[in-house]
């Protein structure tokens, strides 16, 4: 049994909390934010100093801002807490790295929320072409403006899922970047972005996204060697196209997916990691950090 404390109790902390409760092998045993909006079952905290002086926990789940994951992640690891932090890390690298440092420091377990790596659409898509040659892969994320995202632009709230994503698909490093973004409806940051990379083995990649789509769309497509895949994550669907004739024909096949909420999966890991330190696929803090370095790129 993991006991856990959860902190953050925003709209994504709600599906946390929800997840959280549902799973076997976890306790939740202490929540906290600035103030309490309904009634839990569980103590509640509205100052994280005091929970972490009177609550018995094995591990935090950290769902603040952004801005304020370096200040609550410090000072659960210096409590000798494991952690399962929110993506992006931090808000800048160098804030990552103090993270980084203080966590290795305490021999912490520390994991960053990319939640996609847990879509099982995404390992399916994986492992369809393990063992094949990738010529390319392009991401799609688009969709209408959140309103709750005030602290930060969608390279960081966005485009770091697929940044992510291209490097954990194609086991392949980012090696050249270009970003092209602009500030439409955002008050203070970027809402419409298109980035390309080059990767190693002359792998190609590309990102578009953007809060300006009336719909949401969440989409991969890899071009390998032996097919070319399309796969929509919302819907968690994974087709192949194969066999290309001069005739313009093709194979087309539904690859099989098991369909499952990411999050279940990814707290299931989390669990795992916890308590044995096998990761399952669980983003490290040292990728987050390329992944900030990649979005922060001018």
């Amino acid at each position: 049994m993991v006991k856990v404390a959860l902190i953050g109790l925003g709209s994504m902390g709600q599906n946390h909390y929800r997840v959280l409760k549902s799973l076997a092998g976890f306790k939740l045993t202490a929540l906290c934010d600035i103030q309490q909006t309904r009634d839990y079952d569980e103590p509640f905290y509205t100052d994280l100093n005091e929970m972490l002086e009177k609550a018995d926990f094995d591990a935090a789940v950290i769902v603040v801002p952004t801005f304020l994951h370096k200040e609550v992640a410090i000072k659960c690891l210096n409590k000798g807490k494991h952690l399962f932090i929110e993506k992006p890390v931090a808000s800048t690298v160098e804030e990552a790295k103090d993270i980084l440092a203080v966590a290795n420091k305490n021999n912490a377990r520390v994991c960053v929320g990319y939640i996609e790596r847990f879509n099982p659409v995404v390992e399916q898509l994986k492992n369809e072409i393990a063992g094949t040659e990738v010529y390319s892969i392009g991401i799609t994320r688009v969709g209408p403006f959140p309103p709750r995202i005030a602290d930060v632009g969608i390279l960081t709230d966005l485009a770091v899922h697929d940044i992510d994503l291209i490097r954990y698909i194609t086991g392949k490093e980012i090696v050249n970047t270009s970003i092209h973004k602009s500030q439409k409806i955002h008050n203070h940051h970027e809402d419409n972005a298109i980035l390309s990379f080059q990767l190693e083995d002359e792998v190609v990649a590309s990102i578009t996204t953007n809060w300006l789509t009336p719909f949401r769309k969440r989409t991969i497509e890899v071009a390998t060697k032996e097919a070319y895949f399309e796969a929509n994550l919302m819907e968690q669907d994974l087709t192949e196209f194969s066999e290309y004739q001069k005739n313009n024909s093709y194979v087309i096949r539904k690859c099989m997916v098991k369909k499952e909420e990411p999050l279940i999966r990814e707290h299931r890991a989390f669990r795992e990691f916890v308590k044995t330190g096998n990761r399952h696929g669980l983003s490290t803090i040292e990728d987050s950090i390329i992944t900030l370095e990649i979005s922060s790129a001018k």
